[in-house]
């Protein structure tokens, strides 16, 4: 791991803004990015279709290994096109079936060893900006600057009732804010990389922040320490 090249952490679990604000911060600074959940989502839509299931870890895990992903920066850079074996599969990674399959494939620790790699090889000039769950605790310990972002489970709950809307699918708030605290659950008292703030991690809690918000502190620590 080449550790002169500098990297932001990112952490925090889903619905906390942290996927968007480390798309804006790379696109900011002109670093690379790294949404690490969406390799645990296409790695969950490859196993769907394979119809394996979280029970057969080893061909999973195989699976992870062996993985064909691309993520390719949109033209307006308002987001990532990501290609599963040469296929667009963007759009079909933000299910919630799908996201509940990735948090049951996070917790299973040869899987997470086998995309290891993978993630750490994002890390290229001039510098990367990497959100997940883990990123500042495992994956790049020594990053020089690192956050954790944080939330209320209702607001996180609401955000991502609407952002499904927008998108027209349909979505029940009562049922996301119970698979919300159920994948929390999951994350933090999983064995493996457990979803938890790192001791040099900045904490912002986004409950009620806007995203510019969010920005204007990240931007601030980012102009002093780096």
């Amino acid at each position: 791991m080449n550790t002169s090249i500098p990297v932001i952490t990112i952490d925090g679990p889903s619905g906390v803004g942290k996927g968007t604000v480390t798309l804006r911060l790379a696109q900011y600074l002109g670093w690379h990015h790294l949404d690490s959940g969406a390799i645990y989502r296409v790695l969950a839509l490859a196993a769907a279709q394979r119809q394996l299931t979280d029970q057969r870890a080893e061909a999973i895990t195989q699976l992870a290994v062996e993985l064909q992903v691309e993520f390719q920066p949109l033209p307006d850079l308002s987001g990532t096109r990501v290609l599963l074996d040469q296929q667009d599969v963007t759009q079909q990674l933000r299910t919630e079936t799908i996201a509940q399959f990735a948090s049951q494939l996070a917790a299973i620790a040869s899987i997470r060893s086998a995309l290891l790699q993978r993630q750490r090889d994002c890390r290229r000039l001039p510098g990367l900006v990497a959100d997940g769950r883990d990123m500042g605790t495992v994956v790049f310990p020594d990053a020089p600057l690192k956050f954790f972002l944080t939330a209320s489970p209702q607001e996180r709950a609401n955000r991502r009732y609407k952002q499904l809307k927008q998108k027209g699918i349909d979505a029940n708030l009562d049922n996301l804010v119970k698979e919300i605290a159920a994948r929390d659950q999951r994350d933090c008292e999983r064995q493996t990389a457990p979803l938890t703030p790192a001791a040099d991690a900045q904490r912002i809690d986004t409950t009620t922040l806007s995203i510019e918000a969010v920005m204007a502190q990240l931007l601030t620590s980012v102009s002093k320490h780096l």
